[in-house]
């Protein structure tokens, strides 16, 4: 027994000591950092076996909330479309993947509301759950002035009661009042994947996306993520929907604007596996390819935009 109680004194140790080393990589790091518009700016870092243990590709889009900046949720009910298209449609600064969507039917599988008006409900019983699944328990809520992200509070019409303009729900929640939320160990949350996210802080927004699936980029546990987030010191901080979908745009940028690394890369045509409508993240990635191809086409979007 005491030995027992030795060698995991000893393993929280190690952990301990990873976690301070993960932190002073990611808190020194050399980012490139472009500069989008007047209060939006870019920021940008590939970890050489230096992050979790693992290359990592990190992508954050910083914009200050002021009377030049907005953000704002676009959507479509029925049709899929990269997130490019969203962005170019709106004429947008830049755009990210948003929340969870029907790859067969289209749609959001979560709530959506556009300029006061709903476009998308929550859908549940999603999977195995009879109610809310893990990823509808969180929503990003924009007003005109403000940005905030909000906890669902056991109620079943809980989103409709959201006072913003644009609602999306979204999760799981990774940061709540400046504390890394408790996660659950199932897959999704444990393996890596490409992943995005939301995080606030103070007055900014940010915008975030890592990559995965490659030789260059592990792609990110959820427990990885929050700490991210919590390096950053986030106020709050939520998940979005992931995997093939994670994509960042910014308007005028070489690639079709796309920055990041997306992880679909056409699989769908290479693959003798695909059938119509089935969840693409059961695909086999290619590892191999590392470029700026491959979105995927997505329901919804958060953009940034000038205030008109």
């Amino acid at each position: 027994m005491k030995y027992l109680l030795l060698f995991l004194l000893q393993v929280i140790v190690l952990q301990h000591c990873l976690a301070q080393e993960d932190s002073l990589a990611f808190v020194h790091a050399k980012w490139a950092v472009k500069k989008i518009a007047p209060g939006v700016e870019l920021r940008q870092c590939w970890f050489d076996h230096s992050l979790f243990g693992s290359n990592q590709n990190i992508s954050i889009l910083e914009i200050k909330l002021n009377k030049k900046n907005r953000i704002d949720v676009e959507a479509d009910s029925t049709h899929l479309k990269p997130t490019s298209a969203f962005g170019v449609e709106h004429d947008a600064l830049a755009a990210i993947n948003g929340t969870f969507f029907d790859m067969k039917n289209g749609g959001s599988v979560d709530y959506i509301r556009l300029d006061g008006k709903v476009l998308n409900e929550t859908r549940l019983g999603l999977g195995k759950n009879t109610g809310r699944t893990f990823y509808q328990k969180a929503g990003i809520v924009i007003s005109p002035e403000k940005v905030s992200i909000e906890k669902w509070n056991g109620a079943a019409d809980w989103e409709n009661h959201l006072p913003g303009e644009d609602v999306i729900v979204t999760g799981p929640l990774l940061i709540e009042h400046h504390i890394r939320v408790q996660l659950d160990t199932i897959s999704f949350y444990v393996n890596r994947h490409p992943r995005t996210a939301v995080a606030l802080i103070r007055n900014k927004v940010l915008l975030i996306t890592v990559d995965g699936r490659n030789q260059k980029a592990a792609g990110m546990s959820l427990s990885e993520l929050a700490n991210i987030l919590k390096w950053l010191q986030a106020d709050e901080g939520v998940n979005l929907d992931g995997g093939g979908s994670t994509t960042m745009w910014i308007n005028h940028f070489p690639n079709d604007g796309v920055v990041n690394y997306p992880s679909d890369n056409k699989k769908m045509e290479k693959s003798a596996l695909y059938t119509p409508g089935m969840d693409l993240d059961k695909l086999p990635p290619d590892t191999q390819k590392w470029d700026h191809s491959g979105q995927r086409p997505v329901a919804n979007v958060l953009v940034v935009n000038k205030k008109k």
